[in-house]
């Protein structure tokens, strides 16, 4: 069902993009990296940073906040194309386990992409394992002018 229609942005041209137009928020220190991109999702990870860690030694919430945020960006724009005035208006997350001190990997779905809203569900799990650490829906504004 992934693949139905192709995304409007590859993954090498939303790298370009992003560290072209907002090099804060996507560069090498970033620890981000986009794998995948389809239309209505992606998949992206973001690599594991001891300075993330909280007391307890769990991976701190604002890292998976942060996570989840930017994969819904990428799901968004590889869907609609290149409109960087798309925001979050929207953010929820439950946290469900404490994530094992590696990798973090978030899969964005769009459960609906309208003209000027998108909202979606993002799954986050530990590279190699298949359950959840955290849970996450997100809505999207779209701007008006594309």
């Amino acid at each position: 069902m992934r693949h139905m229609a192709a995304p409007k942005l590859s993954v090498k041209e939303l790298e370009r993009l992003l560290s072209a137009e907002s090099p804060k928020l996507f560069n090498p220190q970033s620890g981000l990296a986009i794998e995948a991109v389809w239309h209505g999702g992606c998949r992206v990870r973001r690599h594991f940073d001891p300075r993330s860690v909280r007391s307890g030694g769990t991976l701190s919430g604002p890292t998976m906040m942060a996570l989840a945020d930017f994969a819904m960006y990428v799901a968004v724009l590889g869907s609609i194309g290149w409109v960087p005035a798309a925001v979050t208006t929207n953010l929820n997350i439950n946290f469900l386990k404490m994530p094992a001190p590696r990798d973090v990997i978030a899969e964005a779905r769009l459960i609906k992409l309208g003209k000027r809203l998108a909202v979606g569900e993002i799954g986050i799990c530990s590279d190699g394992e298949d359950e959840l650490v955290a849970h996450a829906t997100c809505t999207y504004s779209i701007p008006a002018e594309r």
